[in-house]
């Protein structure tokens, strides 16, 4: 990558008014949604530290967690592929799709089920979000076979359409704005210019339903493996990633291979921190947890590589840590003014600046000079990823190092001597910049000298602003300009006296920092689960409807009569189709798209974020629970469990469940929260009494 080609980039992000809009709007209400979500977490402290220590164990005993996940995974039924490079994954899918339009016309020919198939047109693949895709570059080398990929998830789907990479790992088309979309989706699918933000997303899920239920194979990622089950955990918000794993015959999951833990009870913790940091949520609409294909199913994994190996090897195998949360990108305050395509990477931001360089290699250095090192990335990582000194490493070229320079148990320090290359990115006049403040800052009186005479300085150049204007030339003149310096070092004001704002009291600031950091987080609510449950349902756009078993029916009936509903799909058994029948409400079991509503029977719920969880399948459960407008679940008060944690082992008895946490929901344009995407938008819990 060249340094000039990327200071380019960087000055054209700057000078983008409606970019520089867009990221302001996202940081602030990402960090906002992250720091409330935290604050029903009073221990989250000690899980981030139990988190770093699970990565750490997985990453540092890799291979012997990989072959158990394969072993389990197999006797499961799925087929596990092992890539080193995206070659060989490109290789395996196209084996994988190679006798598709064959043995797809057979099959429709019995079944009608895949119409694409039937007319010849190009065999169909449904993505859900995939930020491996992003990295083999999956969809040009498919789409050069002559398949026809379409990217589901509403951000992947607008950036597809655009041509573009996405520009943020959570969020991929953070970078535009409404007016932006409106234009696309008149121009490229013939719908009249709106910036209505539900209508937009109401156009992208009717385009969409129809690659769903025609596709014939569906692609996505996998945001964990579990060793002990040989499960994968999939964590969506707008029922796509649902759909493409559970409706094509054929479900390929991209994996990158350090994305392991070892048990359930680790996937639990990792879930309690991962929604909090990326969207915000306690936990996301769609937890699934798959053990195994559906029936008339074939499941694979593919497990990359593409240098992970060599970077686990290398100062930087911490970065292998990251769970892909994003919250880093947010935090950042350069990522906040200069957005994901300015890196030019499909991995930006802070933990991108590692992973890229670690990855794809030394091309990829300048990338860590977009760093302030203040830290903001390491305070927000749920997994504690020291991403300052990984930053720094990398700035110092230390993005190789020799297998046998490393001891297994080391905690990788590194000498200038074992480093490949030296202030990778700078310029001639920043690395004699960086050795003239390294000589002053390492000299205490030197460099409280120089904070005077700088003080002194900004005030001369700027006496009545805040802030010094500074040229273009040196990078801050596009957009910002240079605060001027405090009146009071920080030396200056931390040996002073403060004001303890607890006690009103004068102390010394070393007392005030401690007595501040003893204060701890409120204690939980203590209310019980059924109350805690329909609280937390509540806040995530859910309803609750109490009954008795005696009236579960008549309430449903009720329900449906409100919104003038007449046919629903219905898992068998869960209601008395009698009272159904007389009430003029037929029931089906065959997919029909203008059924609005379908009712399913819960396994159990979650007190501690209102979630429920249904078992995936063929047929009545799947289709009511997924496809229509309205899901109506049932579920006993003695079926609801306190946390996650708890109702994980339930999942072991399954093919593929899902925890359902609210209707689906995307706030993939403009941040703006617009609930009912490609699941239903509408989800009734019928508590029944017990």
């Amino acid at each position: 990558m060249d340094n000039k080609q990327f200071r380019a980039r960087i000055r054209k992000s700057l000078s983008n008014e409606a970019l520089q809009a867009a990221l302001d709007a996202n940081a602030e209400r990402r960090i906002t949604g992250r720091v409330n979500a935290f604050a029903s977490l009073p221990d989250w402290r000690e899980r981030r530290r139990q988190a770093h220590a699970i990565r750490a164990e997985v990453i540092e005993h890799l291979e012997g967690y990989l072959e158990r996940f394969i072993e389990n995974a197999t006797r499961n039924g799925i087929t596990v592929h092992r890539a080193q490079n995206a070659e060989e994954a490109i290789q395996i899918v196209l084996d994988i799709t190679k006798d598709l339009p064959q043995r797809h016309r057979e099959r429709g020919k019995k079944q009608k089920e895949n119409l694409a198939s039937l007319r010849g047109e190009k065999v169909l693949i449904a993505k859900s979000k995939s930020m491996v895709s992003e990295e083999i570059n999956l969809n040009h080398a498919l789409e050069a076979q002559g398949m026809r990929v379409v990217e589901t998830d509403l951000g992947e789907y607008i950036v597809q359409l655009r041509n573009e990479r996405p520009s943020h790992i959570i969020t991929p088309a953070v970078h535009l704005r409404r007016h932006e979309v409106g234009q696309l989706f008149h121009e490229k699918l013939g719908v009249p210019y709106t910036e209505d933000i539900p209508t937009m997303t109401n156009t992208a899920r009717k385009v969409l339903r129809e690659v769903f239920l025609t596709a014939d194979v569906g692609v996505s990622g996998v945001n964990f493996g579990v060793a002990e089950t040989g499960g994968i955990c999939l964590v969506t918000n707008e029922g796509n990633g649902r759909m493409v794993t559970t409706l094509p015959p054929i479900h390929i999951a991209l994996m990158g291979m350090e994305r392991l833990v070892r048990t359930l009870d680790d996937l639990a913790l990792m879930l309690s921190l991962l929604p909090r940091s990326a969207t915000g949520q306690k936990l996301s609409v769609y937890t699934q947890i798959i053990h195994q294909p559906l029936p008339g199913q074939q499941r694979h994994i593919i497990l990359l590589d593409n240098g992970r190996s060599r970077l686990r090897q290398s100062p930087l195998r911490e970065s292998l840590y990251c769970i892909r949360c994003g919250a880093c990108l947010n935090a950042c305050p350069v990522f906040r003014e200069i957005g994901g395509h300015a890196y030019d990477s499909v991995y930006p931001g802070p933990i991108g600046s590692v992973i890229s360089a670690g990855l794809f290699g030394s091309e990829f250095v300048p990338l860590a000079q977009a760093s302030s090192l203040c830290g903001a990335c390491k305070e927000a990582c749920p997994v504690d990823i020291d991403l300052p000194k990984l930053l720094v490493r990398v700035r110092a070229g230390g993005t190789t190092v020799n297998s046998e320079q490393l001891s297994v148990n080391s905690k990788l320090s590194v000498s200038s001597n074992q480093l490949s290359v030296g202030g990778g990115g700078l310029s001639r006049m920043s690395r004699l910049f960086l050795k003239t403040y390294s000589r002053i800052a390492t000299h205490s009186r030197l460099f409280a000298l120089s904070q005077k005479f700088a003080s002194l300085g900004t005030f001369l150049l700027s006496p009545f602003s805040g802030y010094v204007r500074l040229p273009a030339f040196t990078g801050w003149g596009y957009s910002k300009d240079l605060p001027r310096f405090a009146g009071k070092t920080f030396r200056e004001r931390w040996e002073g006296k403060q004001v303890n704002k607890y006690t009103g009291k004068q102390v010394n600031s070393e007392a005030a920092r401690i007595e501040v950091s003893s204060v701890t987080s409120l204690p939980q609510s203590d209310s019980n689960r059924v109350e805690q449950f329909i609280e937390e349902l509540t806040k995530v756009s859910g309803q609750v409807i109490r009954t008795s078993k005696e009236e579960v029916t008549n309430k449903v009936v009720e329900f449906l009569q409100a919104r003038n509903i007449r046919h629903i799909h219905a898992e068998p058994g869960i209601l008395d189709e009698s009272v159904l029948q007389r009430a003029g409400i037929a029931v089906s079991r065959e997919w029909d798209a203008g059924i609005r509503a379908g009712a399913t029977k819960a396994l159990c719920g979650l007190a501690d974020s209102g979630s429920v969880l249904e078992a995936d399948g063929e047929g009545d459960k799947l289709i009511a629970s997924l496809l229509p407008e309205i899901h109506l679940v049932l579920l006993h008060t003695s079926d609801i469990y306190p946390t996650l944690k708890d109702a994980l082992p339930l999942t072991r008895r399954t093919k593929s469940a899902v925890f359902i946490t609210g209707p689906s929901r995307t706030g993939d344009i403009e941040m703006s929260h617009t609930i009912g995407v490609h699941g239903p938008g509408e989800v009734a819990v019928f508590l029944v009494d017990d």
